[in-house]
C-alpha cells in the first residue's frame, strides 16, 4: 500500500465525501420529504397530493407538475416532529462532513508535497498527514451518524402518523437520498480508517497521528558524546588506590 504517496484509497475517500456532502445538501433542500394524498369521490374534482419538505410545502393535482400552494414559510410551523428535529440534525450533519473534507485535503496536500526529510523544526506539530486523514475518518462517521438516525426516524414517525389519523401518508424518495448519502458518510470513514490501519505499522513517524519526539532524531541529528548522554545528576567520585 503506498502510504508514503497519496494513495487511491484517501483520494475515493475524499470523492466518496463530496458526492455525500451533496446528497445530504439536495436532501436537505428537497420538498418531498412526505406525502399527504387526498382522494375524492367527486368525478369533476381532481385528487390533491400535498408534498412536505423541510422548508417549504406544495400541493399539487394529481397530472399537474405546478403547484397549486407552496408555502414558504412552512419552515417555522413546522409541527410534525421528526421534520423538526432534521431541520437541525441535516445541517449540522453538512457542516461536520465539510470540516472533514477540509482534513482530508490538509492531509492529502500534506503528503503530496512534504520533504523526504522531516523537519526538526515541526516535530513538535500536533497533527500531521495521518492525524488529518485519522480526525476526518471520525468526523464522517459522526456525521454519517447525526444523518442516518433522524432520517429513519421518518420512517417509523410516518406510520404512527397513519395510526394517528389516516393511512394517507407515505415518506417520499429524500429520505432514501438522505440515507444513501448517510451509508456514504459511514463508506469514506471506513476508507480512511482501513488506510491508517493499513500505514501505522510503518516506522516513519509520518503515520503517527502525535508525535512524541522529534521525528528521525537519532537519523537526522548530530551525534552525541558518550559523556554528554551520561545521567544529569551523575556525579564522578574519584577513586584513590593505595600502593604498598
Amino acid at each position: 500500500m503506498g502510504c508514503r504517496d497519496v494513495h487511491a484509497a484517501t483520494v475515493l475517500s475524499f470523492l466518496c465525501g463530496i458526492a455525500s456532502v451533496a446528497g445530504l445538501f439536495a436532501g436537505t433542500l428537497l420538498p418531498n420529504w412526505r406525502k399527504l394524498r387526498l382522494i375524492t369521490f367527486n368525478r369533476n374534482e381532481k385528487n390533491l397530493t400535498v408534498y412536505t419538505g423541510l422548508w417549504v410545502k406544495c400541493a399539487r393535482y394529481d397530472g399537474s407538475s405546478d403547484c397549486l400552494m407552496y408555502d414558504t414559510t412552512w419552515y417555522s410551523s413546522v409541527d410534525q416532529l421528526d421534520l423538526r428535529v432534521l431541520q437541525f440534525a441535516l445541517p449540522l450533519s453538512i457542516l461536520i462532513a465539510v470540516g472533514a473534507l477540509l482534513l482530508c485535503l490538509i492531509g492529502m496536500c500534506n503528503t503530496a508535497f512534504r520533504s523526504s526529510v522531516p523537519n526538526i523544526k515541526l516535530a513538535k506539530c500536533l497533527v500531521n498527514s495521518a492525524g488529518c486523514h485519522l480526525v476526518a475518518g471520525l468526523l464522517f462517521f459522526l456525521a454519517g451518524t447525526v444523518s442516518l438516525s433522524p432520517s429513519i426516524w421518518v420512517i417509523f414517525y410516518n406510520s404512527h402518523l397513519n395510526r394517528k389519523f389516516e393511512p394517507v401518508f407515505t415518506f417520499d424518495y429524500a429520505v432514501f437520498v438522505t440515507i444513501a448519502s448517510a451509508g456514504g458518510l459511514f463508506m469514506t470513514s471506513l476508507l480512511l480508517f482501513i488506510w491508517y490501519c493499513a500505514c501505522k505499522s510503518l516506522p516513519s513517524p509520518f503515520w503517527q497521528p502525535l508525535y512524541s519526539h522529534p521525528p528521525s532524531m537519532h537519523s537526522y541529528s548530530q551525534p552525541y558524546s558518550a559523556r554528554s548522554r551520561l545521567s544529569a545528576i551523575e556525579i564522578d567520585i574519584p577513586v584513590v588506590s593505595h600502593t604498598t
